[in-house]
């Protein structure tokens, strides 16, 4: 098995736990939101955390991926990164989208730790950050079958 399919099956193997950390962070985030008291909770405290952790790893298995994308050095050579729909989204939206999400939910993590009650403009960043990650999470291919 040659080192990019390593780092594929690696990157795939991460979104599945990622999708699982944003769902149980956006739950706990929208809880806390509209709780009685809006004092944040151990379970998002955690969830944040863990979130924010599968986000950085995810992010250098995807900056290693790019390094070692065939693909990559394909549509360079060729002049065709910008052009091709899909090589945009895979090689330039994906990774800005994901890198944005990652530095969100840096932040939030800061911002759990330092203080008892949640902000609004948290729940915002919260949300912009699932947000990015789903837009740039490759639904086709992680899940082929929903979409045939």
């Amino acid at each position: 098995m040659d080192t990019f399919k390593i780092i594929t099956e690696a990157h795939k193997g991460f979104a599945y736990l990622i999708l699982l950390a944003g769902i149980i962070f956006i739950v706990a985030l929208l809880v806390t939101m509209f709780g009685y008291s809006g004092k944040i909770s151990k379970l998002l405290r955690k969830s944040t955390l863990f979130t924010m952790i599968l986000f950085h790893v995810q992010l250098i298995v995807g900056i290693f991926m790019l390094v070692f994308s065939p693909g990559l050095k394909g549509a360079l050579e060729t002049g065709t990164l910008m052009s091709n729909a899909a090589s945009r989204f895979s090689y330039v939206e994906h990774p800005v989208s994901m890198l944005i999400g990652v530095v969100l939910m840096t932040i939030i993590n800061k911002y759990m730790k330092t203080n008892e009650t949640l902000a609004m403009k948290i729940v915002i960043m919260g949300v912009i950050a699932v947000a990015l990650f789903a837009y740039a999470f490759p639904w086709m291919r992680v899940f082929p079958s929903l979409f045939a």
